[in-house]
């Protein structure tokens, strides 16, 4: 089993992310547990950029110039590098998109909208980001087809249950960006493929944590955000079955994604290029490329351990308090590098907004999971999410807010409830 980050190791690792190093609120120094909503950059993604912008600028598969070819070449050994990275059979199944959003939307329209018909069952889950719930109540409304939920048990986890030959669909979260629970994507494949369904798995608070390959997960479509892993905004991927991919239509139309167009028609253009319509983010896909490099040279698995230390430590922290209740399985083996939870009657936007003052970045809200909250019957929660960069040190600055907090609000004891 890989060892966690040493001392060294990490301080190597935070001294590439100069945003780290910042003050706020004047004496403050900065951490940063938001991850779950976006992650810090290292310099080697930012100068990967800076480098497409300053000496070979110009656009992909079109020109014959010294700087078109080059940019097609770094464009092209990006997606290499991301089939690699998740084992993708071929790196025609990687297709570039904008984030995880536009990859389910990609499914959304160019498989579903073609093949259910009414009666047709799309499974979800009651955890699922509003990015994996919309689509489908839209393809549903267009198709006829019908929304189901998988259950969730006491502490968190999926109640995986047996499927019926109507479901032809599951669409899930690798893990939880509210509960932190990861789920067991391999064997909710097995069960959809059994009943002939396909299964498509949003990524994007997986991939950044966890060692993805989406042939031993056996998964039909894998979508994942490149901000949440260290890359820049507006850069993803979809990787679907090749079969899957050749047999769908195109998402958009345009430049790029055709072979030949008519007075009469036209005809699509071979993987992946059938699905990046248009000038793609070129710079953006490079930088995701220098990204993968940064997390394959420390390790997924070693990632992990880390994340673990520091989420047990801040997951046994907070249950000092018994004004806290914590959302989520308390096993670190289930639960991924990020802590949901409430504290007393204080409302988490004044929590985050008292942290901000002690130079703590946290989320409070929703988190984009309105279904989940409504069944949990709370309106918000506080979240501190976890990265390669965090420490021990950050996590008891954050306890020692939370002291400061309770002070300031006056919190009252409501009694300790952990988990879900």
């Amino acid at each position: 089993m890989n060892k966690p980050l040493d001392g060294v190791q990490l301080e190597e690792i935070r001294d590439d992310f100069p945003i780290l190093a910042q003050h706020l609120h004047g004496n403050k120094h900065l951490v940063y547990f938001d991850n779950a909503a976006t992650s810090q950059k290292p310099r080697q993604v930012i100068d990967a950029m800076n480098d497409y912008y300053r000496r070979y600028n110009a656009n992909v598969h079109r020109g014959i110039h010294a700087l078109a070819e080059r940019a097609t070449r770094e464009y092209e050994l990006a997606r290499q590098r991301i089939a690699k990275f998740i084992n993708a059979p071929t790196p025609e199944t990687v297709i570039f998109t904008r984030g995880t959003t536009e990859a389910i939307n990609l499914v959304a329209y160019s498989w579903a909208r073609t093949n259910l018909k009414p009666g047709d069952e799309i499974l979800i889950t009651w955890m699922e980001h509003h990015s994996n719930i919309v689509p489908w109540y839209q393809v549903a409304a267009a198709t006829g087809a019908v929304i189901k939920r998988i259950d969730l048990n006491a502490d968190g986890t999926l109640a995986v249950p047996e499927m019926n030959p109507r479901t032809k669909l599951v669409a899930v979260t690798q893990c939880s960006n509210v509960l932190g629970t990861i789920n067991p994507i391999r064997q909710l494949a097995d069960a959809a493929h059994k009943v002939g369904a396909l299964i498509l798995v949003d990524g994007a608070q997986g991939i950044p944590h966890l060692a993805v390959d989406v042939q031993a997960l056996d998964v039909d479509f894998y979508a994942f955000s490149g901000h949440k892993m260290l890359g820049p905004t507006g850069s993803g991927a979809l990787y679907g079955r090749r079969q899957l991919l050749e047999a769908m239509p195109p998402f958009m139309g345009g430049g790029e994604m055709i072979r030949e167009v008519t007075a009469d028609g036209f005809t699509c253009n071979d993987l992946p290029y059938k699905f990046e319509a248009g000038t793609p983010n070129i710079a953006e896909s490079i930088g995701l490329g220098a990204a993968v490099d940064y997390l394959q040279n420390i390790g997924l698995e070693k990632i992990r351990q880390h994340e673990k230390q520091i989420t047990g430590y801040a997951l046994d922290r907070l249950q000092e308090f018994v004004e806290i209740k914590i959302y989520g399985p308390l096993d670190v083996e289930k639960r991924g590098g990020l802590v949901s939870f409430t504290f007393s009657d204080i409302h988490p936007h004044d929590l985050a907004t008292f942290f901000d003052q002690e130079g703590i970045a946290v989320r409070a809200g929703h988190h984009c999971a309105m279904p989940l909250h409504k069944k949990l019957n709370i309106g918000a929660t506080t979240r501190a999410s976890f990265y390669l960069y965090n420490t021990r040190d950050e996590v008891d600055v954050f306890i020692a807010a939370l002291h400061n907090a309770k002070k300031f609000f006056g919190a009252c004891p409501t009694g300790r409830a952990l988990g879900f």
